[in-house]
Parts: structure tokens; C-alpha cells; sequence
């Protein structure tokens, strides 16, 4: 595993595996955690986020963008064992996936795919211009707080210390 990444690359790749029409949003995001920090993680965690896009399942519900950024810091921060509701894990695990849907609520007002996205046509540019770019921001608020809980490095961070 990769401790020093660029978060703006997990953005942009992110984005460009949707935009390309490789995944949904959700996969997009595991799939470009997954590259970047270089996780000896199965590709079955990006089939697992495919039921999540469009809202979980098409229902327009959560935003899977959101959903595919929780699945990344359940990876990171999860339990794989079952304990009980104040395990350390469950409880770090629950404050970051808050503070990750939190930020999204704070720039957007809310999580549902149906209000995010009414009165776009679901096949238009609009739409898949919108999505891409919530996929983006996910990814890289995810990829953040990957880095700041774990104590990695932004190599973009370091490049403005360079200048």
C-alpha cells in the first residue's frame, strides 16, 4: 500500500472512469482508491459498490457517490469481526462516514439522488456532468480523510511547499 498519494489524482481518475463510461459513480471511486493507494484489495470491492449508483439501485435514493466514498473508508477504517456497537472501529468508522456525507450535505443540502438531479433528463449532459463531478468531490473528500486519519501523505500538498 501506498502511503504518499495525490488526492487530485484519485479526483481526477475517478471522474475519468465514469466520464469514460468504465463505472457508475460508486465504482469509480473504489476503483480509483484503489489504484492510487495501491491496495492489495480485490476487485470483487469494486463489484460490490456496483448496486449502489443512481441512487442505490435506480431507486434515486442516496447519492452513490456518497455510498461509494463510505465503502472506501470502511475498507480503511472498519471492523472484520464482529464486536459490538462501541468497538473502536464502529465508532471511528460511523464519525468519518459522517463527516464524509456531512461535507457532501454542507455543498449540495442533501443526499438524495432524486432532488440532486430533478429536472434532468437522466440520459443527458447535464446529468452525467453533475454526476461526474460528485464522484470527483467524493473521491477526493474521501481521499483525504484517508490520508489525515492515517497520517499519509498529500503529494500535493508537498508540491505547494515546494513553490
Amino acid at each position: 500500500m501506498k502511503t504518499e498519494v495525490s488526492v487530485q489524482q484519485i479526483r481526477k481518475d475517478a471522474e475519468d472512469m465514469f466520464r469514460a463510461g468504465k463505472y457508475y459513480c460508486s465504482e469509480a471511486i473504489v476503483a480509483s482508491i484503489k489504484k492510487n493507494f495501491e491496495l492489495d484489495m480485490p476487485d470483487e470491492m469494486i463489484a460490490m459498490a456496483s448496486g449502489f449508483p443512481v441512487g442505490i439501485g435506480k431507486s434515486k435514493c442516496t447519492c452513490g457517490a456518497v455510498t461509494g466514498g463510505i465503502i472506501t473508508l470502511g475498507y480503511f477504517f472498519g471492523r472484520t469481526e464482529g464486536t459490538n456497537p462501541k468497538d473502536p472501529k464502529s465508532v471511528k468508522t460511523l464519525e468519518l462516514a459522517y463527516e464524509l456525507q456531512d461535507d457532501f450535505k454542507k455543498n449540495h443540502k442533501i443526499l438524495c439522488c432524486s432532488v440532486l438531479t430533478k429536472g434532468m433528463d437522466m440520459a443527458s449532459g447535464e446529468h452525467k456532468e453533475q454526476c461526474i463531478s460528485f464522484t470527483g468531490e467524493v473521491a477526493e473528500n474521501a481521499a483525504r480523510i484517508i490520508v489525515r486519519e492515517k497520517g499519509f501523505v498529500n503529494t500535493d500538498e508537498m508540491d505547494k511547499k515546494e513553490v
